[in-house]
């Protein structure tokens, strides 16, 4: 369900919404991040993920979210959910500030951890770069948003 633009920045300045984030790790360990094309979080690192949309359930969304951000249909049952989260940022799809709204985020956390089997061929519409990044190296890193290093601490050793 899309709404239109003024619709969307209503809802957005108004509630916070609801989203799925992804903690995906390859065999190696290592956690796979895009670099955003968008707002927020606009050139940071960050965890594959998507916002759920209005009568769409969680398995219903995890599967679209995988398939748009991952490039393939995983389904919840795969992962283990990692718990939930609040993300806050001062700025949002519409810009930064001005009448450009503030977004908050509640934010369902999953760790999908791939097999030797599993092949991601990730689109380049929300992230302008993929990169596999080792858990040490994301922890430490400024390029990598806060909200994508939280998660790190509620994951199982990968």
């Amino acid at each position: 369900m899309f709404l239109d633009a003024d619709s969307f920045k209503t809802v957005v300045a108004s509630t916070p919404l609801v989203s799925i984030d992804l903690l995906v790790s390859n065999r190696d360990g290592d956690i796979l991040l895009g670099q955003r094309l968008n707002r927020p979080a606009q050139g940071t690192w960050f965890v594959p993920g998507g916002r759920i949309y209005k009568n769409e359930s969680l398995d219903q969304a995890f599967q679209r979210i995988t398939e748009g951000e991952l490039g393939r249909v995983f389904v919840r049952q795969q992962a283990s959910m990692l718990g939930v989260y609040e993300h806050f940022y001062h700025d949002s799809v519409f810009g930064q500030g001005g009448d450009a709204p503030s977004t908050h985020y509640v934010v369902i956390a999953y760790q999908l951890t791939l097999s030797a089997e599993d092949t991601l061929s990730p689109p380049p519409d929300q992230h302008r770069l993929y990169s596999w990044w080792q858990r040490n190296d994301m922890a430490i890193s400024d390029q990598v948003h806060l909200n994508s290093k939280v998660y790190l601490d509620a994951c199982t050793s990968i």
